[in-house]
């Protein structure tokens, strides 16, 4: 166990709640749904309500059955050891995957400084730094990343606040309404499509669950961090992205590596732009420690219960599984290099996140039906019929995300669901106890 005097506080919890969400998810979104249209405030909407169901899940969870590794936990208890390793290992390469995305974030809004770095190998050297910077950062232990992390999300909030609050004055309604929806679809399908993007940037709505081994109280302060972090971010991108689409023009949108960057260049100059750039370079950055903290808690929940290699539950003295955080920063080094030949940090983005988004959807909905079983040891029939209802719902939106996504994507997902099956037996400590016993008779 750590420290006490070590774990995070609830205001600690928020902030890596928030952080992890706008740090990785906001900052080069607008970018990617300006290929879609102002349509998109749709699907920002829908996902806002989906992610604060979701919110609410994690938060009965947080609060009436507290476990580290959240996710992962949640369907092992209620499901058993197999669906714990399969969830476990999904969540796991989403949180890695994605990962990548948050470095070539921060890296491409630091290229309004530096143009160099929008060529591909520069750009590729410049993130590898990143990681394993803030890798090392971990190494360190919990505590410190979180206080990095709280410093620099006060960083990130500040284009995303200013623009939200200070953008209005510079907004064109005809830029808005001029492109609202320019993807070649139905506005129905333009805004499932929003709706599987968007669902990006409330990634992390689980980030204080799956803490909850360093977190303090976690009873009270899980639940607290869960819905304040979501509704924080929730009102921030929603009003940042729509003023952005009627700032910028939509072709130039589409193409930009740096949207907040160039929306606020567009308002009041070159001086503005560099703040903004300098702010989200900081609080991306920031971001990746608190979710390579995540992945590595994740990992070692599962590893202890013998579920995944055992060498993901080494620990250090202060309860860091420095091997664990060292396979991943290796893995994420790795997906930098293969997306490398992207032409843009906007185009290597789009292919990370979306492969991220699908695998832990599935995560989620198995987080939803614990949730009702968790509700129903603990609560009348009538509150567990009213929970059944929130978590069917919770559910519906889950698969209209996975709906929403690339196809090519989905069958990829579904074909590596199946073919991770095979390496169980290899985890399963229950699996070789029933063998063992099979060959003694």
């Amino acid at each position: 166990m750590a420290d006490k005097g070590k774990k995070i506080g609830v205001v600690g919890a928020t902030f890596l709640v928030a952080g992890n969400m706008m740090g990785s998810g906001v900052f080069l979104l607008p970018s990617s749904l300006a290929k879609i249209g102002t349509a998109s405030i749709w699907g920002w909407l829908i996902t806002t309500a989906g992610s604060l169901l979701l919110a609410f899940v994690f938060a009965k969870l947080g609060r009436l059955a507290p476990k580290a590794g959240g996710p992962y936990a949640y369907a092992r208890d209620s499901f058993g050891p197999y669906m714990g390793f399969q969830t476990n290992t999904i969540y796991w390469f989403a949180n890695w995957i994605g990962n990548v995305a948050i470095p070539i974030a921060a890296v491409g809004y630091f290229s309004y400084f530096i143009p160099a770095l929008g060529e591909p190998w520069i750009r590729c050297i410049a993130v590898l730094g990143l990681i394993w910077l803030l890798t090392f950062a971990n190494v360190i232990g919990p505590h410190f990343v979180t206080k990095v992390q709280t410093w620099t999300t006060s960083f990130a909030l500040v284009p995303i606040i200013g623009i939200a609050v200070f953008g209005w004055f510079y907004f064109k309604p005809e830029v808005f309404e001029g492109a609202y929806n320019v993807s070649g679809q139905s506005n129905f399908s333009a805004i499932s499509s929003a709706a599987a993007l968007t669902l990006w940037a409330f990634i992390g709505v689980e980030s204080a669950s799956v803490t909850a081994g360093v977190v303090e109280n976690p009873e009270k302060n899980v639940a607290r961090a869960t819905l304040a972090g979501v509704a924080l971010a929730a009102v921030c991108y929603i009003a940042s992205s729509a003023v952005i689409m009627g700032m910028v023009p939509n072709a130039q949108l589409q193409t930009s590596d740096a949207p907040f960057a160039l929306a606020a260049a567009s308002a009041v100059g070159g001086w503005g732009g560099s703040v903004v750039s300098l702010c989200a370079t900081i609080g991306a950055a920031g971001s990746l420690g608190g979710w390579i903290l995540l992945t590595a808690q994740s990992a070692k929940a599962a590893s202890d219960d013998r579920l995944f290699p055992s060498v993901f539950s080494q620990a250090n003295a202060n309860d860091v599984p420095v091997k664990g955080i060292l396979i991943v920063a290796v893995l994420m080094s790795l997906a930098v290099l293969i997306t490398s030949s992207s032409e843009t940090a906007s185009a290597q983005f789009d292919v990370i996140t979306s492969a991220a988004v699908i695998l832990t959807v599935l995560p989620y909905i198995y987080s939803c039906v614990s949730c009702y079983f968790v509700v129903e040891e603990t609560h009348s029939t009538t509150h567990t019929g009213a929970f059944w209802v929130l978590t069917s719902v919770t559910v519906v939106y889950c698969l209209w995300a996975i709906f929403g996504s690339s196809g090519a994507i989905v069958k990829y997902a579904f074909l590596f669901v199946l073919f991770i099956t095979v390496f169980y037996p290899f985890f399963s400590e229950q699996r070789r106890t029933v063998r063992a016993h099979t060959v003694r008779r």
